[in-house]
């Protein structure tokens, strides 16, 4: 970040290059476009960044612009930022904003509006918080210039304002900003390419979105990701909520859905034999299972019992019961950094990898002190993948002797009880299960179910000094091999304090017709998507 001078194509020459799967800009499309889109679930918590959701998240970059947008090959690059300039050898950082940028209610967009979302997004996120405590001062020197006074230089600040993991940095209007970040928004007022239709939202049911007419996408850069134009050649785009996987199957193939995000796995071969549907992997990070603990209560907030819990987990069963028996689409050996990334090791694995003996597992759970005390276990029934995971996890506590209560509900409702810090026995939990893009678990700098700062912490709520120690020394680290040094005592650490349970990594297919062009990589994103008659 050393140096000075305003960039606008990107934080440096080697960032300028896109991914593989890099795309031209488009041009606007005539006439009127309607995309019915099956997501993976109801949009249950509607503000993006008091929840870690993907839903929320998929649904908040349609109403949402960032100040940057990651392409493809993870390099953050201005979005509604028109550039920045670096000062006082990387100490003073000032961003400036795009001009003529609008609210949906017709408002400018200011940086005074950036500046209040930026606070409110960092007191919700990982990598959020570790930016501010590292800030002496954010303010709007105008209305179109951000400026970061930092206390020592953070060459991640780019990445952090950009990143597309959950929560992101979503600029919102200064009014609805300044909102507590422990509540949710009451206004849905963005700046991104589509506008909220309130009148007609059906819970459970139906979401719809409509074209901003008024948003002015970037005039240069490659589609890549959340980064380049977001050029609209839709006139609406409508979420069809339909938990059922055969019904939501039957509707892709006779043309009444357009995008199934999520299909199940025992439905894809027949997906993919059917010519007028395309199926392909949009994200070649896959996504990682984790098993959740509350540990603000009993059995979980006894490390000795999350640690003998780690040899009953059978990773490949996780994975078979989610996606099936073709091993292309899962990888089990999964630890607390993906496979395949940088930072992912060995060290500690054996406890994953040695032979399971569920016996040796009950008589580690008494030896650990547990007293036959109810876990609650969350299950989202209208969620496919989630609740094989779910089920599977019920067999393995059940084996390993465990006093389980199964309660199954949809995933809104997981969602909404998972953020209770309640005692199981008052409408609280013990446990729940979800996925984590393997792009959000790839670093400790935005894996936010690696923390340890325990009621800032994701839900679960974790006080683990040591790994948020170890996260610090990672921030400093001076190059990869200092900070791969640092992930394998953070790996580690992470098997003697078992912040989660890793349950494996699979890979997702999408499945869309065939008259649907130009769907960009990555997570459900609308921009660029083009429909034919």
């Amino acid at each position: 970040m050393a140096g000075s001078g305003l960039v606008t194509g990107g934080l440096t020459a080697g960032s300028l290059a896109t991914g593989g799967f890099a795309r031209p800009a488009l041009a606007q499309a005539a006439g009127s476009r309607v995309l019915k889109f099956i997501p993976q679930s109801d949009v249950a918590v509607t503000d993006p960044i008091i929840t870690t959701a993907y839903v929320s998240r998929h649904h908040g970059y349609l109403l949402w612009d960032t100040l940057y947008g990651f392409d493809e090959d993870f390099s953050p690059q201005p979005q509604m930022a028109a550039g920045h300039k670096v000062e006082e050898d990387g100490k003073r950082v000032t961003i400036t904003l795009r001009p003529g940028m609008k609210w949906h209610d017709g408002g400018a967009v200011t940086a005074k509006d950036c500046v209040a979302s930026i606070r409110r997004w960092a007191a919700r996120d990982a990598l959020g918080q570790v930016l501010m405590a590292r800030t002496d001062a954010l303010e709007a020197a105008d209305d179109l210039n951000i400026v970061f006074r930092l206390k020592q230089p953070f060459p991640m600040l780019f990445s952090a304002l950009g990143k597309p993991s959950t929560p992101v940095c979503f600029m919102m209007p200064e009014r609805i900003a300044q909102t507590d970040p422990a509540q949710p928004i009451k206004e849905l007022i963005g700046s991104g390419p589509f506008r909220w239709k309130a009148d007609e939202r059906v819970p459970g049911s139906r979401v719809v979105y409509e074209r901003f007419a008024d948003y002015v996408p970037r005039a240069d850069g490659n589609v890549s990701w959340t980064a380049g134009p977001k050029r609209v050649n839709l006139d609406r785009v409508e979420w069809h909520v339909i938990p059922d996987a055969s019904t939501a199957s039957n509707a892709l193939t006779n043309g009444e859905m357009d995008w199934w995000e999520q299909p199940t796995a025992d439905l894809q071969p027949t997906l993919r034999r059917n010519r007028n549907v395309v199926m392909e992997i949009p994200d070649p990070t896959g996504l990682c299972a984790v098993a959740r603990f509350n540990f603000l209560h009993p059995p979980f907030n006894n490390p000795a019992i999350r640690r003998a819990l780690l040899g009953g987990v059978v990773q490949g069963d996780f994975m078979t019961a989610v996606i099936g028996t073709d091993r292309s689409l899962w990888k089990d050996g999964n630890g607390y950094f993906p496979p395949g990334t940088p930072l992912a090791n060995d060290v500690g694995m054996e406890a994953l990898t040695s032979p399971r003996d569920y016996e040796k597992v009950k008589r580690d759970l008494a030896a650990a002190g547990y007293k036959g005390e109810k876990v609650v276990l969350l299950a989202a029934s209208d969620f496919p993948s989630l609740n094989a995971l779910a089920q599977v996890g019920h067999d393995m506590l059940t084996k390993c002797g465990m006093n389980v209560e199964f309660v199954s509900t949809d995933w809104g409702s997981v969602v909404q009880r998972r953020a209770s810090k309640e005692a199981a026995d008052k409408g609280g939990w013990s446990m729940f299960f979800t996925f984590w893009a393997g792009l959000d678990m790839i670093n400790p700098g935005v894996s936010q179910s690696l923390r340890g700062n325990g009621q800032s912490a994701w839900f679960g709520w974790p006080t683990m000094p040591r790994l948020e120690e170890l996260r610090t020394s990672w921030f400093d680290a001076p190059d990869l091999d200092g900070q791969k040094k640092v992930a394998e005592e953070i790996q580690k650490v992470a098997f003697e304090e078992v912040p989660y349970l890793p349950l494996g990594q699979y890979f997702q297919a999408t499945a869309y017709r065939r008259n649907i062009s130009s769907v960009p990589k990555g997570f459900p994103m609308f921009w660029s998507v083009q429909k034919t008659a």
